[in-house]
């Protein structure tokens, strides 16, 4: 009962509306305060506790999420670890059928790395989380594996640039 989840504001750029929010989960430890994800995630992964943790985010999310305003939706990040230990399409419906959260408010964040390896599986994955009417997101394209195939080939609704990137369009043309 350590873990919490922080909501980032997604905002609409072109309008300033606000359109949903990102889980971040972090670590209310006891002595040490606040732990980062990049310190305590590959430690659950590699102890397999990826899975449960996992689980627990999109599950508390979405409930999070029944307390928003219905024109908000909640974006949840699933590891590519996960996706090797999980039916996470099977863990998205039963989320979303045990908290009755509408699927259209709930997006999952995957990042290029989850389309590496096991590509055809994670791509049918990825469509039955598309088909329960859900959105797919591919969080930081273009940080080490990007490839424009990936967007033909999986079903995006939304690209989220990764920061590095976007951050030099500024002084680069």
């Amino acid at each position: 009962d350590e873990f919490v989840l922080f909501y980032q504001p997604q905002l609409d750029l072109s309008t300033g509306v606000l359109t949903g929010y990102e889980a971040l989960i972090r670590w209310k430890h006891p002595i040490d305060g606040m732990i980062s994800p990049g310190e305590f995630i590959p430690l659950a992964e590699e102890t397999g506790m990826i899975k449960q943790l996992g689980r627990w985010v999109v599950e508390q999310a979405c409930q999070d999420a029944l307390g928003l305003p219905d024109a908000l939706s909640i974006a949840v990040n699933i590891s590519a670890l996960q996706f090797e230990l999980d039916n996470v399409s099977e863990l998205v419906a039963d989320s979303l059928r045990s908290t009755g959260l509408p699927p259209h408010r709930l997006e999952i964040e995957v990042t290029e790395s989850v389309l590496v390896d096991n590509r055809d599986y994670v791509a049918a994955e990825l469509r039955a989380i598309s088909e329960l009417g859900c959105g797919v997101a591919i969080d930081d394209f273009g940080t080490g594996y990007s490839s424009l195939t990936y967007l033909a080939d999986f079903p995006f609704s939304k690209i989220k640039i990764d920061r590095s990137f976007v951050v030099k369009m500024e002084e680069n043309q």
